[in-house]
This record gives C-alpha cells, structure tokens and sequence, in this order.
C-alpha cells in the first residue's frame, strides 16, 4: 500500500494543528511542515468540506480543528483526502472471480480500515 502525497501532508498538517491547539494559517503550516503551500490550500478545503478543520477569517485567521483530536480518527482524515483506502484492486481485475489471493488482500484491506479507524489524530500528537 502507498500512502499519496496529499494523505501525507494533510496527516502531518493535522498532526501540528493539533499540537498548537489553536489557530494557524495555512502560509504557518507550510513553512513549519516543509509543505507547498498551493497544494496544502487543496488539501484544507477537502478537511474543510469534511468537516474536520473551520476556517477563521480575518488578521489573525486560519485553521483550527472542528471538533477534539480524539475524535477524529486516521480513517476521517485519509478519506476526505482521498476516495477510498485500497491496499489492492482486485476490482474490475479479470482475474478476480478465480484469484487464489482475493481474500488475502480483503483481510489486509480490513485490517488497514480497523486500525485506521482506531488510530486518532490525538494518538498521532503525543
């Protein structure tokens, strides 16, 4: 499984959010994590739309965490990033019906979406 670019950054972005505790703008985040700033502004309109982070306007503005780190889990960040968590993809695969393997990478696909889901953004700050 490769983790992509934006579900990195937006984990290390969460991650420092949460450590401030506070307000932070994007241009702060950006230079304190070493990420682009064009691509971390895409990255917090999707945690934005998920609800995850707000927006405050302003002087003093930026982002802070919409609800407490410990109840946003790994899995609430990697999906509103990205479509789908897939270790395999077995789907639309013509060797799928008769793959000997199938249930091997189902059972890795549960696995990586339990731990995901049990692992929360305060577990990442500590």
């Amino acid at each position: 499984m490769k983790i992509s670019k934006r579900v990195e950054y937006g984990l290390r972005a969460m991650v420092l959010l949460a450590k401030n505790q506070g307000v932070l703008s994007i241009r702060e985040i950006s230079n304190i994590a070493k990420i682009p700033f064009e691509f971390l502004s895409k990255i917090f309109i999707d945690l934005e739309k998920a609800k995850i982070v707000k927006a405050k306007r302003g002087g003093n503005g930026g982002y802070f965490l919409a609800k407490p780190a410990k109840k946003i889990s790994v899995a609430d960040i990697v999906l509103a990033l990205e479509e789908e968590v897939a270790t395999s993809h077995c789907c639309g695969c013509p060797m799928a019906g008769g793959c000997s393997s199938k249930d091997v990478w189902k059972e890795v696909q549960e696995s990586v979406e339990k731990t995901m889901g049990k692992k929360t953004l305060a577990d990442l700050s500590k």
